[in-house]
C-alpha cells in the first residue's frame, strides 16, 4: 500500500545509531492529518485521498473552501493536498493520520518548496567561473560574459544559463530512509536534507518501486 501524509518541516539534528555512528536526520511533525475527500476509479478515473493538515479559523477560507469542508464534516483545514494511492479501501472521510503511518525502514520522497534566494548572478545560480582579477579586467569579473551567435541567428537560444530567481521551486528529494518515527509526539525523522525553510509545508509519500 502506498502511504502518505503532510508534515511540517522542524529543522536538522543528528542521532546515533545502534553503531554509535552519527546520522544526520531532518525532523518533521507529520500529522496528524484528516481525510477530507475519496476519489475512486469508478467515479473519478483514479484512486486518491485528499488529506488536510493544520487548523485553521474558519472566517479565513473561502466560501467554496468552508463548503468542501462542511460537506466532509471536517473542521477548517490550512492544507489540502491529495494523494494517489494504489489501495484507498481502508480509508474513508473524517479517519485521521498521524506519524505511525510509517515505520522505521521505510524509504520515503519528500516534496517541499525550496528556500527562495531571490535574483542570483550566474556563479551562485549555475557555478559558473570568472575572470581573472588582474589589472584591466574591467568591472566585469562576475558577468555571464557572450553568449549570443553573430549575424545568424542574431539570438541567444533558450535555456542558456543566466541570471535571475534563484530556489522557491519545488523540489523532490527520493528514497530517503526513515530513521526513527514518534508516534507521541507525531514527529518523524528522516535520514539527510529536505527542500524549504524551518516550519515549511512537506508532503511525504512511500517510494515507489519499478
Amino acid at each position: 500500500m502506498v502511504k502518505a501524509i503532510i508534515g511540517k518541516k522542524v529543522g536538522m539534528t543528528q542521532i546515533f545509531d545502534e553503531n554509535g555512528k552519527v546520522v544526520p536526520v531532518t525532523v518533521i511533525e507529520a500529522g496528524p492529518c484528516v481525510v477530507v475527500q475519496k476519489k475512486t476509479a469508478e467515479n473519478d478515473g483514479y484512486d486518491a485521498v485528499q488529506l488536510g493538515f493544520t487548523d485553521i479559523k474558519e472566517r479565513k477560507l473561502s466560501k467554496p473552501e468552508q463548503g468542501h469542508l462542511k460537506k466532509a464534516k471536517v473542521s477548517a483545514k490550512k492544507y489540502l493536498k491529495e494523494f494517489r494511492l494504489e489501495d484507498i479501501s481502508a480509508l474513508n472521510v473524517g479517519d485521521e493520520l498521524k506519524a505511525d503511518v510509517f515505520a522505521e525502514g521505510d524509504k520515503v520522497d519528500v516534496t517541499g518548496i525550496s528556500r527562495g534566494k531571490g535574483f542570483s548572478g550566474v556563479i551562485k545560480r549555475h557555478g559558473a567561473g570568472r575572470t581573472a582579477t588582474s589589472h584591466g579586467g574591467g568591472p566585469v569579473h562576475r558577468h555571464a560574459g557572450s553568449m549570443g551567435s553573430g549575424t545568424d541567428p542574431a539570438r541567444i537560444f533558450k535555456g542558456k544559463m543566466g541570471a535571475g530567481q534563484m530556489g522557491n521551486v519545488q523540489v523532490t528529494v527520493q528514497n530517503l530512509d526513515v530513521v526513527k518515527v514518534d508516534p507521541e509526539r507525531n514527529m518523524i525523522a528522516v535520514r539527510g536534507a529536505i527542500p524549504g525553510p524551518r516550519s515549511g509545508i512537506v508532503y511525504l509519500k512511500n517510494t515507489v518501486k519499478n
